[in-house]
Parts: structure tokens; C-alpha cells; sequence
């Protein structure tokens, strides 16, 4: 009797190591597939970020070109206001002092 007592408490010993070497292999594969779940969702929102960023930077560009083309056109307006007061500033400087001066010939014109 202390045979087959032996027997079945060694049996007995590897069925439950058995079914424990089978619980904890189900639990690490339940942890790795949330692990797995976890990466997925984190990759997911920085990409996500990336893009927000990707399409901030594109709309920054465009208003960058679209500010380039303001600066250029204030820059011909600027020329031209540059071109027109030097004109105006000889034809100021034409008026003859015999008649009294520039305020003189304003003044005469009331």
C-alpha cells in the first residue's frame, strides 16, 4: 500500500504541476497580447500626433509664402512711395525763390 500511496501522491504531484505550468502559460500569453494591445494603442496616438504636427508645419509653410508675397508687394509700394516723394521733392526744390518761396506761392494761391 505505501507503493501505490507513493504512486498516486507522485501522479497527483504532476497533474497540479501540469495544470500550474498550464494556468501560468495562459496568463503570460494574456499579458503579452494586452502588452501588444498597449504598444498598438501608444503607436496609434503618436502617429496620430505626428500627423497634427505634420499638417501644423504645412499650414505654417503657407502662411510663410503667403506672408512672402505680402512682404513683396509692400516692398514695390514702399519703391514706388520712395520713387514719388524723391519726384515731389524736386519739383519742391524747382519752384523759384523769386516768388517768394514754396509757403508764398501756397499762401498766394488763396
Amino acid at each position: 500500500m505505501s507503493v501505490e500511496l507513493g504512486l498516486l501522491i507522485s501522479v497527483t504531484s504532476m497533474v497540479i504541476a501540469y495544470l500550474g505550468y498550464q494556468l501560468n502559460k495562459q496568463k503570460q500569453q494574456t499579458k503579452h497580447q494586452e502588452n501588444i494591445k498597449n504598444d498598438a494603442t501608444r503607436e496609434a496616438v503618436i502617429e496620430t500626433k505626428l500627423d497634427n504636427i505634420s499638417n501644423g508645419v504645412d499650414n505654417i509653410r503657407i502662411d510663410m509664402r503667403a506672408n512672402e508675397q505680402r512682404i513683396g508687394e509692400l516692398n514695390e509700394r514702399v519703391t514706388r512711395v520712395e520713387e514719388s516723394s524723391k519726384q515731389a521733392h524736386k519739383r519742391i526744390d524747382n519752384i523759384s525763390p523769386e516768388k517768394g518761396g514754396f509757403f508764398n506761392v501756397l499762401f498766394e494761391r488763396r
